[in-house]
């Protein structure tokens, strides 16, 4: 019960921190606004650690490279944890251990990047019935354009009704059950 609480603890804190990082990264390569709450809040929980790291990771072109190592560092460690938690010793696992911490630390990046756009989707929907003007829509809408906008021209609004968010999430969704989920499983059957 104790193993079951810890894990989900260090899954809850090193998600979301990754979750984070990775966020303020796909706003900075789409160019969001930081001048909103989402922005605001998103470099308030960031900053801590990547100020510190791009002293040594330069970014590259438009990519913040930084921030996307943090988020990796964040899932490697969390990975190793649970190990650690719920597995055999790293000693006795061999190489085969380290192949699932990186494959599975991969995998939570993924995971969590899959998650950012499902999340910003779905609350721009939400927000579009409930209060279409809110500020946070302005920190939204780049995030969602680069899906919604292909799936878009394929599937046209239907009498004023726009389902592309709809299809966005399923697809989304697709992805997280049928691909990463899978290869997650399979990972850990390895050990």
């Amino acid at each position: 019960m104790l193993t079951s609480a810890m894990s989900f603890l260090l899954s809850t804190v090193f998600n979301l921190l990754c979750f984070m990082f990775l966020l303020r990264f796909v706003m900075q390569y789409l160019k969001c606004s930081f001048a909103n709450q989402i922005g605001q809040i998103v470099i308030a929980l960031t900053d801590f650690a990547v100020k510190p790291a791009r002293r040594f990771i330069p970014a590259w072109k438009r990519w913040d490279i930084a921030t996307l190592v943090l988020a990796f560092i964040s899932q490697l460690v969390l990975q190793w944890l649970l190990l650690l938690l719920h597995g055999p010793t790293l000693g006795l696992a061999g190489n085969t251990a380290w192949v699932v911490i990186l494959g599975s630390s991969v995998l939570g990046v993924v995971r969590n990047l899959v998650d950012i756009f499902f999340y910003a989707i779905l609350l721009q929907a939400i927000l579009s019935w409930v209060n279409p003007y809110h500020p946070i829509g302005t920190a939204l809408n780049p995030l969602t354009q680069p899906l919604l906008n292909p799936i878009r021209r394929i599937l046209p609004a239907t009498n004023g009704i726009d389902f592309s968010p709809l299809v966005a999430l399923i697809l989304l969704q697709m992805i997280n059950v049928s691909v990463v989920s899978v290869l997650t499983y399979q990972l850990s059957t390895m050990l």
